[in-house]
This record gives C-alpha cells, structure tokens and sequence, in this order.
C-alpha cells in the first residue's frame, strides 16, 4: 500500500438493520486500517462485548477471523479497508454474532475525510441510542426487552431489570465515552519494541 493510502482517513456511517428507529454510528478511521482492526473498533463505537464471532462481507467476499477453509471466507486481518473500499458511497456489511445474527450496513461517507482538528486516527463522531444488550435474542428479542423493561407489569419485567442491572437506557448515546475507549484501545494495541517471545 503506498505512503498517502495510509495517511488517508475514511468517514464511516454503521447501523443496524431492522431496528427503528435506527441504531447509528459516525466515526473515522485510517484508511489503510485492516478489517480485524476495524471490527474491534465497530466493536467499541456501537457497544458490543466482542463475545461471538463476526464476518464481512465486501461485494461476494466474506471476511472472518479465523477460516478454516476458503469456504468459511478469507482472514480479515490480512486486508486493508482501501484495497478494497475506494469510491465515496460504497456500502459494505458487517455480522456480528451468528446466533442473534446482528446485521450491520457500514457506508464510506468521505474517502478523503480531513479535520485539522482531528486529535487521532480513530474517532467517534456522532451516533444515536444504545446498542442491545449482548444475548438479547436479535431483534424480536431486542423489542420484547425494551418492551419488558418500560412495563413494570411484564411478567419478565423483573427478570429483564436484574439482567442489565436496571441500567440499560435504549435511548443513550455518548460519544465521549465512546472516544475515550478508543483512546484505550489505540495506547493498548500500539507497536512495541518487543514481542512476546522469550529470550534466544
């Protein structure tokens, strides 16, 4: 990849299917950022735990963590987002959790995206109402919990508030929190001097 696709930044828009109203995130990455580092920041800006597994899919190609075979797609980590998203527009899909099968659209809003502000490579811009609760049940599961939750009447009323610890606010969204992960998340995964490898 060369010198200025990396130093090039993409805006991205992410929601969720078949939830309304809508489930969104904005945010920005390096344009040269791989696909599995741009799962564990899906992760972090729409909320997910990154307990189950997930793939892309990029035209007819699926994108995964760890295939066993061509069948079960190719390694994610070995992709760049650039070499295979270019034109403004493009939109691409993202599943998470292949039991509740969370279905994800992610669109390239700006392939040349520029803020003289922009204090690192990864941020958060803007976003609207919680993610659903891990192991919710996908969608019908999702409404049934939010229904339960606003019922005191429910007969899974009580069961629902202890699950989430009576904290869960569908309607929440803070991008300052969710920046403030990404900020861990890039002092974390920083290159070292090191590996993990012992001495020789």
């Amino acid at each position: 990849m060369r010198n200025e696709e990396i130093a090039r930044f993409f805006s991205l828009k992410i929601w969720l299917l078949d939830i309304e109203p809508e489930i969104w995130r904005r945010f920005v990455v390096p344009a040269g950022i791989t696909l599995d580092r741009l799962h564990d920041v899906i992760q972090i800006v729409m909320g997910w735990t990154d307990s189950h597994l997930h793939e892309f899919t990029i035209g007819k190609k699926r994108y995964t963590e760890y295939p066993e075979s061509k069948e079960d797609g190719l390694a994610c980590g070995r992709y760049r987002l650039a070499n295979l998203i270019k034109q403004k527009g493009r939109t691409f899909g993202y599943l998470y959790d292949f039991g509740d099968s969370w279905e994800h659209e992610v669109i390239l809003e700006d392939s040349r995206y520029f803020n003289p502000e922009l204090r690192a490579g990864i941020v958060c811009l803007d976003g609207a109402r919680a993610c659903p609760p891990e192991d919710v049940g996908s969608v019908p599961g999702y409404y049934e919990f939010c229904k339960a939750l606003k019922d005191p009447y429910h007969e899974e009323h009580e069961s629902y508030m202890e699950w989430c610890d009576g904290e869960y606010d569908s309607e929440k969204f803070n991008s300052g929190e969710v920046n403030w992960e990404l900020m861990k998340y890039l002092r974390w995964s920083r290159d070292r001097y090191q590996d993990w490898g012992g001495i020789e």
